[in-house]
């Protein structure tokens, strides 16, 4: 007999980015140091906010919303000057925003914060101060909740046994809670049944290797690490059911920008008939956004491509290095799109509000 219950929240033993105790910093798990050792890092300046989520200590579209909007309050946490409050808080919008652009759930969740000032701003300072953080401990309760019904939408889609391939890391340490494309994985975990998981190691980072592995162990799910140009043998061997990933941003077509990677397993999935699934919450859609060619690619650090997690130079020095962090899917290549609203398929008309 299947559980149907809800996942019990600890069967995660902690969250990716939460408050600390006396809810005076942001508390992140540093995923840098993942998965050798787990180092917890209290944060509370707006340099050592914004530099956490552009080096990668944080990091997956919605946890940087999260971490963003908690960010934010923690940083101006002990101004007492309501005019220079005011002043902080914009600056630090505007640095926080700059640190990741291509993920639309770090705007998102800033705009948001905003927003809230703007229509408490008559408050005194201190209850301006409590309804901004009320406000983003909503963001993170959102972000759980729209978590798992996306995980409950895709679990119809998976059967006893699904072998799932995934790339980079859409899981646990990417939200709030439970993950995307990992989200369903864990909840047929807790309802027995049983997936097995390919996780692409996904270069130059290696979330994949590093993140995506390491949780799913965690949790008991059966995973597989694999080079990332070992796609193709396996859907060709017949290994390979479904592809789940997750995204970054969605433009109004359902074009998709994901890690680097994700366009060439959509374009392999194609060819060989495996479904070819997205999924994201509500916030990640970019309804300004009209298609793929819109969306901004953040481009990263030589170094992430010639020397990152090895121990000596893997390239000649000086060699000129392309390191885009993202790439786009055409949405046609997409078999479905899973929100926590439901799952749509190409055209894609819920993007225009239709």
């Amino acid at each position: 007999m299947i559980n149907s219950s809800k996942i019990d929240d600890n069967f995660f033993e902690y969250d990716a980015v939460s408050l600390n105790e006396t809810e005076d910093a942001l508390l992140i798990i540093d995923q840098t140091e993942l998965p050798n050792k787990e180092v917890f890092l209290e944060l509370k300046t707006l340099k050592d906010i914004s530099d956490a989520i552009y080096l990668l200590k944080i990091r997956g579209a919605p946890a940087i919303g999260v971490a963003a909007a908690y960010g934010i309050c923690m940083c101006t946490l002990n101004i007492n000057n309501k005019e220079t409050y005011i002043k902080e808080f914009k600056k630090a919008k505007n640095t926080l925003n700059a640190t990741r652009p291509t993920a639309v759930n770090l705007t998102y969740a800033l705009n948001r914060m905003d927003a809230c000032l703007d229509s408490h701003i008559n408050l005194n300072l201190n209850e301006l101060k409590t309804k901004l953080l009320e406000e983003s401990k909503e963001v993170k309760k959102e972000d759980m909740n729209m978590c798992y019904s996306i995980a409950e939408n895709a679990l119809s889609l998976i059967q006893k046994g699904s072998s799932i391939l995934t790339h980079c890391n859409a899981g646990h340490l990417a939200v709030s809670r439970y993950g995307t494309a990992l989200g369903p994985i864990y909840l047929a975990q807790h309802r027995g049944y049983n997936p097995k998981v390919f996780a692409d190691e996904t270069r130059p980072l290696l979330q994949g290797a590093r993140l995506t592995t390491f949780e799913l162990m965690k949790s008991g799910v059966d995973v597989t690490l694999v080079c990332d140009n070992m796609a193709s043998i396996l859907m060709k061997k017949g290994k390979v059911d479904m592809v789940m990933v997750g995204c970054d941003r969605v433009a109004s077509n359902g074009d998709v920008a994901n890690k680097i990677g994700t366009s060439s397993l959509a374009i392999l999935a194609n060819y060989y008939n495996i479904p070819f699934y997205v999924l994201g919450p509500t916030t990640t859609i970019d309804l300004n956004c009209k298609t793929g060619d819109d969306i901004f690619i953040e481009e990263r650090p030589a170094y992430e491509v010639t020397s990152l997690y090895f121990s000596k130079p893997i390239a000649p020095k000086g060699v000129k290095v392309y390191n885009p962090a993202f790439d786009v899917t055409d949405s046609k290549l997409i078999t479905a799109i899973i929100t926590e609203k439901g799952v749509y398929r190409y055209p894609y008309n819920f993007l225009k509000g239709k």
